[in-house]
């Protein structure tokens, strides 16, 4: 979190993580699409020759909070391909919570394993402390063929902390669901260390109201399990 006083802006980071090709990009692509032209800024990307990301993305949104105080939320990915793993490592820098983009398909559970544990290395690398971090998990791809089932998936909510989102990031769905509760668990986690609301007059229960009116957000059957 940074708090520039001049500008009297907080900004909130947000870091989208996983294996190549799982859909972290394509999540904050649907997120530029379904977010409204005056909350979003201009989604930059940097591609290699092969079409995949590179370094990262930055989609920055902006929200007027009651206090005057606006809250801008940046939203990076990082490049899933193995040989990029310093490349990760800053990109994680003083990330407030992340989503971990996996891939459904069950040809992709092992490098959904790797990269999960190259994000905790990565995080204890940066001095974070990958408990304390606000995660959640969204399995990508629920619309390919022989994935794990629903049923799994749900027994794997069951036995993690985490919140576990599934998704069709192509199509949007269960694209908001997961930001608003990466943002829910990361507001927490920021206002219990700093105390957002005594010293900014940012009421979690108002910023997390503006920010899902803005995106429009609803409940749907994608929530977490």
């Amino acid at each position: 979190m940074q708090v520039d006083f001049t500008a009297r802006e907080l900004t909130v980071k947000l870091v989208y993580y996983g294996p190549a090709l799982s859909g972290k990009t394509t999540n904050l692509q649907a997120v530029h699409e379904l977010v409204s032209e005056d909350s979003k800024g201009r989604l930059m990307t940097l591609e290699t020759r092969d079409d995949r990301t590179l370094f990262f993305d930055l989609l920055p949104l902006t929200f007027n909070s009651k206090s005057g105080l606006k809250v801008r939320v940046k939203l990076f990915t990082v490049p899933g391909q193995v040989i990029h793993s310093a490349t990760r490592r800053l990109v994680l820098q003083g990330a407030d919570g992340i989503a971990f983009i996996a891939d459904s398909q069950r040809s992709e559970t092992k490098a959904n394993q790797v990269a999960f544990l190259d994000m905790q290395k990565n995080l204890r690398d940066n001095g974070l402390d990958p408990a304390k971090t606000p995660l959640v998990i969204q399995f990508n791809k629920r619309d390919l063929p022989d994935i794990r089932t629903d049923v799994e998936l749900d027994a794997l909510a069951k036995r993690g902390r985490e919140p576990v989102y599934k998704a069709v990031a192509v199509r949007g769905t269960g694209v908001l669901e997961t930001l608003i509760g990466l943002l829910e668990r990361s507001w927490a986690q920021l206002e219990t260390e700093h105390g957002l609301e005594e010293k900014f007059g940012l009421v979690p229960e108002e910023v997390l109201a503006e920010v899902r009116r803005q995106l429009g957000a609803v409940e749907t059957e994608e929530g977490p399990q």
